[in-house]
């Protein structure tokens, strides 16, 4: 122990000391503390050991804000940063995604014993016949033997349409016989449902497209392709809101999460709505309450509505009660527009430039009470998120991710060898009482539900003696009642997966298309992975689907309606009241 302080007091002298010569030197130390008989020695070794654990913490900060410095000081120089290369090798505790994490702590389900052939809808049968000639004369038929190959073709159909021409003197008017439904520009429904497919479905750039098309005969340009994709899709952006209606009224919970983006060179953000029978696509310029609040409007008209619900989230958010008292005396009890939320705003704060955290209180709060006081859309009751704060107060109950709580866990990096083992110990009896809640879900009870949250507070009451570990244990405590929503609810996910992977697909979709540039393009983006991440949940093909709009035809029942009707059952499991 003398050892590190030595080590420490020199290295405050000005000594480079690497962070591995400090891990190595703490690691040589090993001193255990709870095996010290003298009580007065121990609680001192166990103060020491949490101080170096901080100054730790405090050196790799400073070697990192430092190396911001030097960047941005390159940069103004003229000179490049240090890259950013990471090793091959993986480290421990480094974050995962949900994904991973959630095929580590889950049971492997069980495969179902499906075979291609049952999969595979055969297009018409061919007899393969023996030659009758090498036959023997004793030989005997016996049957077929049933053979599935898949095959595809691909060829131009190209078409030449005579449209008839009359001409009407008396009227001054021409008559021309119109192209089948579904044609536009010289090229046909098959043309252009495979372009929508490949670049919303499939991931394929437009110039990628473009080429493909072109070596099978098709000859279109880019800008046609471009085209296609952002002009005269309102029937597919009607389909996008009727889903997102459908998937708000098909479950009483919806999961949510966010990720960048990129729009004509500004920074904006995806939201990820989303349940086990839809997921729905939102880019905004922004990632706060507000913005949330409107994705569930449905693209109705915010307004903001003063009751005592709203006043009572103005307390929570911490408002004075001197603007509260204010505020009431101006718009109690009445519904607001925009327009005049922002006229009693500019009465209560003259200063534009100032009071810019309680506007937005006040707005949110306002907001959050019209939208549980309308009639004319669904409202959400439970949002499963992770724990950012734009998505609280929002709906009546809120449910958390475990897998991100698990994260913060392992964001520390403990250097003493026994506060290692403290995490270590501590994160086996996390995860196996993530394990249970799983299987409460199979088979849930309500003398279940009491155990597992009596072992909830068991668990996150524990002092190990290592702070920083024991300050993460209480803040999962004071998160019970939203991680174990599910004790409540048994078919609430116990972690946020479904929105993660929609936001993977809006990530993929980046590292083919850096960037949207127009709002029209940004808005068709949206609705496309909408429908077709939507399609692929109810197990409908894509491409199928597209055609079947593009063409007219509307043969296929439509993705709300398969939502509508797959989700009925979900409804006796949850109590709406």
């Amino acid at each position: 122990m003398f050892m590190a302080i030595r080590w420490y007091m020199t290295s405050k002298q000005g000594c480079a000391v690497s962070p591995e010569k400090i891990s190595e030197t703490l690691k040589q130390l090993d001193i255990r503390p709870d095996e010290i008989q003298d009580k007065k020695l121990s609680e001192a070794f166990s103060i020491l050991l949490n101080l170096f654990e901080e100054m730790y913490a405090d050196y790799n900060g400073t070697i990192a804000e430092n190396q911001k410095l030097k960047d941005e000081i390159n940069l103004l120089k003229g000179e490049q940063p240090k890259p950013d290369i990471r090793g091959s090798k993986k480290k421990d505790n480094i974050d995962e995604s949900s994904e991973k994490e959630r095929k580590k702590r889950e049971p492997p389900k069980e495969k179902k014993s499906k075979s291609k052939k049952d999969k595979i809808k055969p297009n018409r049968t061919e007899k393969c016949l023996v030659d009758k000639s090498i036959l023997p004369a004793d030989a005997e038929f016996k049957g077929y033997q049933s053979v599935i190959a898949q095959e595809l073709i691909i060829k131009t159909d190209n078409v030449e349409y005579l449209k008839e021409i009359y001409y009407s003197p008396s009227q001054n008017k021409t008559y021309i016989g119109q192209l089948p439904l579904g044609f536009k520009g010289g090229y046909g429904p098959g043309v252009i449902s495979f372009i929508y497919t490949q670049k919303h479905a499939s991931n394929v750039s437009e110039p990628r497209i473009t080429e493909f098309l072109n070596n099978a005969g098709i000859f279109i340009s880019q800008s046609t392709v471009s085209r296609f994709l952002t002009k005269d899709v309102d029937i597919f952006h009607q389909e996008k809101s009727d889903i997102i209606h459908a998937g708000l009224s098909s479950s009483v919970y919806q999961q949510i999460d966010d990720t960048g983006t990129r729009v004509n060179g500004e920074n904006q953000y995806v939201q990820i709505l989303c349940n086990p029978y839809y997921t729905a696509f939102f880019t905004v310029p922004k990632k706060d309450r507000l913005t949330v609040i409107d994705i569930l409007l449905c693209g109705n008209e915010r307004r903001y509505y003063f009751n005592k619900e709203a006043f009572d989230l103005l307390k929570t958010f911490r408002l004075s009660n001197k603007v509260i008292i204010q505020l009431q005396s101006q718009v109690a009890a009445r519904t607001l527009d925009e327009k005049q939320m922002e006229e009693v705003l500019g009465k209560l704060f003259p200063n534009p430039d100032k009071g810019k955290n309680q506007r937005a209180r006040i707005k949110e709060a306002g907001a959050i009470a019209a939208y549980h006081n309308q009639t004319d859309f669904p409202i959400v009751p439970t949002l499963l998120s992770d724990d950012a704060p734009q998505f609280k107060h929002i709906t009546k109950e809120q449910g958390l991710c475990w897998i991100h709580d698990g994260r913060h866990y392992k964001k520390l990096h403990p250097v003493v060898t026994l506060n290692k083992d403290k995490l270590d110990d501590f994160l086996e009896h996390y995860w196996d009482y993530y394990a249970k809640l799983l299987e409460y879900k199979q088979s849930p009870t309500q003398c279940k539900a009491e155990e597992l949250s009596g072992e909830f507070d068991e668990l996150f009451s524990t002092q190990s003696g290592y702070e920083a570990l024991d300050d993460r244990i209480a803040k999962t405590k004071a998160k019970k009642v939203e991680l174990l929503l599910v004790l409540k609810y048994p078919e609430l996910p116990l972690h946020n997966n479904n929105s993660e992977l929609g936001a993977r697909v809006e990530k993929r979709k980046q590292d083919v298309s850096l960037q949207t540039i127009t709002d029209e393009g940004t808005k068709s983006k949206d609705t496309f992975l909408t429908i077709a991440q939507t399609a692929k949940k109810l197990g409908v093909s894509v491409y199928e689907y597209i055609l079947d709009r593009v063409s007219k035809r509307f043969n296929m029942p439509s993705l709300a309606s398969l939502i509508r009707e797959q989700s009925k059952s979900i409804h006796q499991f949850f109590d709406t009241s």
